[in-house]
């Protein structure tokens, strides 16, 4: 569904600037098979386009693949020699996928790059995830997350806490791009009004169903269901 808004933006950014190497950041990139989905496609999006050119070669790719320090990138290191070749199947014509990928280990907000140093930042299903479970929310008892049994308090807490993470994020990010940099954010949401909306509990409410059985069957202790929250604000952001 965003193939199309990844495609015109990096389209955009290489007719505007047409850097000789371009720099893409891909915000919690995980590790797994989708890894490198969305970088391949930006890649071939620009051989695409000089090719329709009649250019003899894309420019050069510098990859920053970044996420929490213990995101497995041993899986994602020993995936690229699968990348390459995928890439080198789909560019022929003497091009050479002169593409080169770093790991990036930490949080999304905090400084990750040099100043001026990025044209491109893409973060797909990542930044509902917030910085920590906000503070003040102990008599959010029973609940795992924001739902209709949230005391306003909690309610209020986590939105204060997703705003000042948003804020951080794109205030550094604002520092790492170049001047006429593109950046594309993929966040879940829900697509009405209604905080209690079935849609996003379809992916909390099974464990925290669980957690509660656990917890009534003696296996693990009530006081730490009650304690535990999970730091996502996928409840709260409307489509």
């Amino acid at each position: 569904m965003t193939k199309s808004i990844r495609d015109e933006a990096i389209t955009a950014l290489y007719r505007s600037l047409s850097p000789e190497t371009i720099c893409i950041a891909d915000l919690g990139c995980s590790s797994g098979p989708n890894t490198f989905l969305a970088i391949s496609g930006l890649v071939k999006t620009i051989y695409e386009e000089c090719k329709s050119n009649g250019q003899k070669q894309s420019p050069e790719f510098h990859v920053f693949l970044n996420d929490l320090p213990g995101n497995d990138f041993n899986m994602i290191f020993r995936s690229l020699p699968a990348f390459y070749e995928d890439l080198r199947k789909h560019m022929r014509d003497g091009f050479d996928p002169n593409c080169f990928v770093t790991g990036v280990a930490g949080s999304f907000y905090a400084r990750l790059f040099p100043s001026k140093s990025l044209h491109f930042v893409h973060s797909s299903y990542s930044l509902h995830w917030i910085s920590q479970v906000p503070d003040g929310i102990e008599d959010n008892k029973g609940n795992i997350y924001v739902s209709r049994t949230s005391p306003p308090t909690v309610v209020k807490a986590y939105y204060e806490q997703y705003e000042r993470d948003f804020v951080t994020f794109l205030k550094y990010r604002s520092k790492e791009l170049v001047k006429g940099g593109r950046m594309i954010l993929t966040m879940l949401g829900r697509k009405n009004e209604d905080l209690y909306s079935k849609g996003c509990y379809y992916v909390l409410e099974p464990l925290a169903m669980a957690l509660k059985e656990l917890a009534a069957m003696g296996l693990i202790e009530e006081e730490k269901v009650n304690s535990f929250n999970i730091p996502t604000t996928i409840h709260l952001l409307q489509k």
